[in-house]
């Protein structure tokens, strides 16, 4: 961002005479001209983050502070800071006092209030034009104003300062709102504290309310070791609370010092819990936020190009730091990932004409080449970027790579260029025309002679993101923390859409990729309903396989629990749907090529903001007195993102409201489906009525529709005894059962996982109460019994109702289903266990057998001498099976699949002796080592 000139603006009359000046960092965002623009990227090389060194929240030469706080409310990832402060003149003159706030730059400022002397002034934020000629009003009759100053870290100043007489008081608020972005699955809430000075009530205060409980949360800070064990966090559930209140002594630099050593950051981190991979849905005034973070799912292979500049100015400490970062990424890739690395100045080279799989040798090599860098010459950031491009196509015209892979550009450049092509606006062009939908560009800008705000549009615009590399700070560190958030794919193509007439105004619902450690958030407005819940529908797909995921929420639940909390954000999910919306828009906005299209769009952004109280680019935040006799001005500049593609400015007559077209990388922020779309989450699959089944303790149940009857048998094995169900060599599936035991010993046995095998293609689901996993030899995807969800890869079909059942379906033609039963967590004796349904349809080879497995051939069965049991309601009989007499019994069992609590009655012959003379064999020869594998009968 540009650096803001001092600018002096006016006086504040007050009554009896005496007067107060506001001085303000700031400057007015004209309309300027591309040569100007390029001048003043030049002027980024002088910022650095220095600059803030001498930084103090409060300045004055003889002033006395008597309160300094902080309170942030962070409700479900949104946070409401604010800043209070509260000083006195306590000089024998006049003096300026001033008051800073470092806030994070992706946060909006919503208010800003002050006090001077009783007169009270409170803030309003209105569209740009609006507020100015309000305060040009103001201006004529010698009042005065705040701007807000951006520097050049991530952090952002909101400055003031006031001339006030002796003994005056002073009271400032400031509030601002952020979304909280997860990286590296942790979510992170930074509060810089410099007062400048002792304060005798010095305290923070960090709330944090997240509905489905917090995993984790730690809270650090910078101060100094002394401060260590002065931050106190306290958690329960769904709730935290971190508080810094130093008394003065312990503020103090040393015993008898008079200097503060409160000078630095408080970080909070934390994550919250998650019960399944189809994320969470929150409903809350009158809005929904859908969070969406995955994981147990195999990383998605890799294609990296690396491009990185060795121009003359990368010569020493950046080219040290970027080799040292490049080898501790070279050892993250894979053998299954591919890679290659270009290195630009005036020329470009190529480590590999071609990628090459990430093989220790391959790897070794690449070091080699990345270590005899010697920096040199300009920069042709153009050719290498087309180079990078053409390297990629190739592999994926070749088949080199997989269909299903990530393929990315990772450009690390730290200046403009002068090579080639210089015009911005050319080469972003050049590399839109040539990459292909399924390529990302990711972009490095390391120092401040680049212009990062087209690293950041050319990546916005190709799918990836961009971030600034501090050179002053450790930039091999940094560069290591971006790869890492971009090294492990889990999924692609990801759409999250909700049931037509559910929901409107719906942000960004279509993603190109999903890292592990990250979150996508799509929220929007919910339209009223006769129906208590809103249900979506997200799909994706991950190394070899396709996912639907569905979740749903009560529209009602969170409202009622968030009236409960003292220190919640109850407006978290509106303001959250505006910041996202306008977040986007602006993105949106940078990538506009006509003015028309920018002035659209800004409309849309100050309609928003206004509504919502965002100090944007395109608003102010006017701040008056009561009787608004008295204004100042707080004006954010405009995002200087003129550079290579200025589209003209909002000037000329206001623009009505239209609908505005989407930019490439968004690909659908569509509303919810049209009206009569019918909207197919994952399906519902049921089985055939005639089954064979094993549920409960163990209880078997074969079905022989042939002679239209049922047999039951128990088998009484041990825990952890492993029991094949089906095994068919012919078609290359097998089924078993491990069994448990209940918690006290009673010989009650159960079965808690069920493994069925394919073969074929390597293919094993794991289920057991606690959740499903596919593995194929090579990638491993776990998911939860907590949401529905639908898995496809090759010939396989896995079909997940929420807590209920799930169906696993082979090729069309097999098909298996697990029926979950909970208990009581609390039961003395009952443990959680799993139900097999196996359907008699099902198409087997002749080689089929196992407990169940062999009866798909009915075997011949006679049943006589029916007669009165020594129980008067079981009849007793006799039964020919297999050239045995069985006595037998009439009895029930239960089938679980209607009714998981009481079951239906099956009415059937009872074979005694866990199944003896109607199995073949004894039921130990069907004892098996592992979940994968066949029967063997001798």
């Amino acid at each position: 961002m540009r650096r803001l000139q001092v600018l002096l603006l006016g006086l504040l009359l007050l009554h009896q005479g005496c007067c107060f000046e506001f001085v303000i960092d700031g400057e007015w965002e004209d309309e300027m001209s591309q040569t100007q623009d390029h001048r003043e990227r030049h002027k980024r090389a002088i910022l650095t983050s220095e600059e803030q060194e001498d930084f103090e929240a409060i300045r004055g030469d003889d002033i006395t502070v008597r309160s300094y706080k902080v309170e942030s409310r962070i409700t479900s990832r949104f946070s409401h800071t604010i800043v209070r402060s509260s000083v006195v003149n306590s000089g024998s003159t006049p003096q300026s006092i001033a008051f800073n706030v470092q806030i994070p730059k992706r946060a909006f400022i919503t208010n800003f209030t002050m006090n001077v002397n009783g007169i009270t002034f409170v803030g309003s934020v209105k569209e740009k034009t609006v507020a100015r000629n309000l305060y040009a009003q103001a201006r004529a009759r010698n009042k005065a104003a705040g701007i807000i100053r951006t520097n050049s870290q991530d952090m952002e100043t909101f400055k003031t300062e006031v001339h006030v007489p002796s003994g005056s008081n002073i009271e400032f608020e400031l509030h601002y709102q952020e979304m909280m972005h997860r990286k590296l699955n942790l979510y992170e809430h930074t509060l810089h504290l410099q007062p400048g000075r002792l304060v005798p009530q010095l305290q923070v205060d960090v709330y944090i309310f997240e509905p489905k409980g917090i995993a984790t949360v730690k809270a650090s800070n910078t101060f100094g070791a002394q401060f260590a064990d002065l931050i106190k966090v306290t958690s329960t559930k769904d709730k935290a609370h971190i508080v810094f209140k130093p008394t003065v002594q312990q503020q103090k630099q040393c015993e008898n010092c008079t200097e503060s050593a409160v000078e630095g950051v408080i970080t909070v981190l934390y994550d919250v819990n998650r019960d399944s991979n189809a994320g969470e849905l929150q409903v809350s005034d009158g809005h929904f936020v859908y969070f969406f973070a995955p994981s147990n799912l195999s990383p998605l292979p890799k294609n990296i190009v690396f491009v990185i500049d060795v121009s003359g100015s990368m010569w020493g400490v950046k080219m040290k730091q970027t080799v040292q970062a490049m080898k501790a990424i070279l050892d993250d890739l894979t053998i299954d990932d591919y890679f290659s690395i270009i290195d630009f100045n005036h020329n470009v080279r190529c480590w590999s004409d071609e990628l090459v799989p990430g093989s220790s040798i391959q790897i070794a090599d690449a070091k080699r080449y990345i270590e005899n860098i010697k920096p040199n010459g300009g920069t042709n950031i153009n050719e290498a970027l087309l180079r990078a491009v053409q390297m990629l196509v190739r592999a994926s015209n070749h088949r080199v790579i997989d269909p299903r892979s990530v393929s990315m550009i990772i450009l690390v450049s730290d200046g403009d260029p002068t090579v080639g092509e210089i015009k911005l606006g050319a080469i972003q062009k050049n590399v839109k025309r040539v990459m292909r939908e399924e390529f990302s560009l990711f972009s490095l800008g390391i120092g401040f002679d680049v212009d990062y705000d087209f690293l950041e549009r050319i990546a916005m615009e190709n799918r990836g993101m961009a971030q600034r590399i501090y050179a002053n700070h450790d930039a091999a560190e940094q560069l290591r923390a971006f790869y890492s958030q971009v090294s492990s794919p889990l999924l692609r193509k990801i759409t999250v859409q909700f049931q037509a007439d559910s929901v409107a105004e719906v942000t960004q619902n279509h993603f190109d990729k999903f890292f592990s450690g990250s979150e996508l958030v799509v929220a929007g407005k919910v339209l009223p309903s006769e129906s208590n819940t809103l249900t979506s529908f997200t799909m994706g797909s991950a190394a070899r396989l396709d996912i639907t995921l569905e979740t749903d929420a009560d529209t009602t639940e969170l409202d009622a629990e968030l009236a409960k909390q003292q220190h919640s954000f109850t407006g978290f999910a509106r303001q959250m749907w505006a910041y996202l919306t306008i977040k986007q828009l602006i993105s949106e906005r940078s990538l506009a090529t006509t003015a028309v299209k920018k002035r659209k769009i800004t409309q849309r952004i100050m309609t928003l903001a206004v509504e919502h109280q965002f100090v944007t680019p395109f608003t102010a935040l006017l701040v008056e007195s009561g009787d608004a006799t008295e204004r100042l001005l707080a004006d954010s500049p405009k995002d200087p993102k003129h550079g290579c593609c200025s589209g003209g400015g909002s000037s000329g007559p206001p623009p009505v409201r239209v609908v505005y077209q989407p930019p490439p990388w968004v690909h659908m922020p569509t509303p919810a489906p049209t009206m009569g779309e019918v909207l197919e989450g994952p399906k519902e699959y049921t089985l055939p009525q005639q089954v064979n089944l094993v549920d409960n303790d163990p209880h078997f149940i074969i079905h022989l529709p042939r002679s239209n009857m049922d047999i039951c048998f128990n088998i009484d094995s041990k825990p952890g005894h492993i029991l094949n169900l089906l095994s068919d060599s012919g078609t290359g599936v097998t089924v078993n059962g491990q069994l448990i035991g209940s918690k006290k010993v009673n010989n009650r046995t159960y079965f808690g996982t069920i493994g069925i095998y394919y073969q074929p293609d390597g293919i094993s689901v794991i289920v057991s109460t606690d959740g499903i996993t596919m593995t194929d030899g090579r990638n491993n995807h776990s998911f939860t019994w907590g949401s529905t969800a639908e898995i496809r890869q090759d010939g396989i079909r896995i079909s997940i109702v929420k807590n209920s059942n799930v169906i696993i379906t082979i090729n069309n033609s097999t098909q298996v289903m697990v029926l979950l039963h909970r208990v009581w967590k609390k039961h003395p004796v009952n443990v959680d266990f799993l139900g097999i349904y196996i359907p008699n349809e099902n198409q087997y080879s002749p080689l089929v057998h196992g407990l169940i497995g062999q009866f798909s051939t009915e075997p011949e069965v006679s049943l006589y001498d029916i007669h009165k049991g020594a129980d008067p309601l079981k009849k007793e009989a006799t039964m020919e099976v297999k050239g045995n007499k069985l006595l037998v019994t009439r009895g029930w069992q239960k089938d679980y699949r209607l009714d998981k609590k009481r079951g239906s009655n099956v009415y059937c012959w009872f074979i005694h002796n866990s199944g003896k003379g109607f199995i073949d064999g004894h039921y130990s020869q069907y004892i098996v080592p592992n979940l994968s594998s066949f029967l063997h009968m001798p």
